[in-house]
C-alpha cells in the first residue's frame, strides 16, 4: 500500500492557469531530465490558450522535490504512473485530468491511461517512448561522454537540487543491458481515451516508429509530425504545439 500523503509531501507541486476554469485540468509530466522550472513558461501559456487550470510537479529526485529513494530500477516509469501520479491527483482532487507528457513524461501518461482507463479525460504526448531504440541509446551515450556529461550536469544545476543524481539515474537505467528489452506496447492497448501524439522528425532520441506503435495499439490516437523539430517540440515548435492542443482539446467527447 502506497502512503499517498507521504508521496505528495516529498514533491514540488505548482498550480497554474485560470483557476476558475471548469474543464479537466492539465497535468504536466516532465522528461527524464526535467522539473517544474525546466518547462519554462510553456505550461502556463498552454493553459491560458485552452482556458484550463493546470498542475506542474517535479517527480521524486527532480527539481526541488525530495531526493531519489529508488533511482536505478527499470520499473521506474510504471511506478511513476501507478503510484506517484495517482497520489498527486488525489491530493489535488483531480478525477479526470488531461495529461500532457514529454519524453519520459509521455510514457508515464500512456501508462497511467492504460492502468486507469476510466480516470483520464485525454492525453497529449510529445516524443514518447514505448520501446527502446538504438537511436535513443546512441543519443544518451553521446550526452554522457566525458566533457559533455559535465556540461549537461552544470546546465541542469539551475533546475535541480542534485543534477548529478538526475543525470546518473537517466544514464544508468537506459544504458543498462537488461533495459534494452523494455517495451510497453502490450500495456497501452487498454487505453480508451483520445490521444494526441506529437513527434519531431529530427528527434535525436526517437523515431516515427514510436508514434506508429502507439497508433497501432490505441484506437483513438491522432498524430502530428513536425519536420525540422527535435526532441522538444514544445520549445522548438511552440506555436504549432499549442495550436494542435487547442484543436485537440476542443473536440467533442465520443
Amino acid at each position: 500500500m502506497v502512503d499517498r500523503e507521504s508521496v505528495v509531501s516529498a514533491l514540488e507541486i505548482v498550480s497554474i492557469g485560470p483557476q476558475a476554469a471548469t474543464d479537466s485540468p492539465i497535468v504536466f509530466l516532465h522528461e527524464a531530465l526535467g522539473s517544474v522550472s525546466h518547462w519554462g513558461d510553456f505550461p502556463l501559456a498552454l493553459c491560458e490558450a485552452v482556458d484550463r487550470s493546470g498542475v506542474v510537479y517535479s517527480r521524486r529526485g527532480h527539481g526541488r522535490s525530495a531526493p531519489f529513494v529508488r533511482r536505478h530500477e527499470p520499473d521506474y516509469l510504471h511506478r511513476a504512473a501507478q503510484q506517484e501520479l495517482p497520489a498527486v491527483l488525489a491530493a489535488r482532487g483531480i478525477e479526470r485530468p488531461v495529461l500532457f507528457g514529454h519524453s519520459d513524461g509521455a510514457t508515464i501518461a500512456l501508462l497511467y491511461a492504460a492502468a486507469f482507463p476510466d480516470q483520464v479525460d485525454s492525453i497529449i504526448v510529445l516524443a514518447p517512448h514505448i520501446f527502446v531504440e538504438d537511436l535513443t541509446l546512441y543519443g544518451i551515450r553521446a550526452a554522457v561522454v566525458p566533457g559533455a556529461r559535465e556540461q549537461l550536469v552544470n546546465k541542469l544545476g539551475r533546475h535541480h537540487w542534485d543534477p548529478e543524481s538526475v543525470v546518473a539515474a537517466w544514464q544508468h537505467i537506459w544504458l543498462a543491458p537488461g533495459f534494452r528489452e523494455w517495451n510497453i506496447e502490450a500495456d497501452i492497448a487498454s487505453i480508451r481515451c483520445p490521444v494526441l501524439v506529437i513527434q519531431g522528425l529530427d528527434d535525436a532520441y526517437g523515431t516515427r516508429a514510436q508514434v506508429d506503435g502507439i497508433v497501432e495499439q490505441v484506437s483513438r490516437a491522432d498524430m502530428l509530425m513536425l519536420p525540422g523539430v527535435g526532441h522538444a517540440p514544445h520549445r522548438e515548435a511552440r506555436n504549432a504545439v499549442i495550436d494542435a492542443c487547442r484543436g485537440f482539446l476542443a473536440l467533442p467527447a465520443v
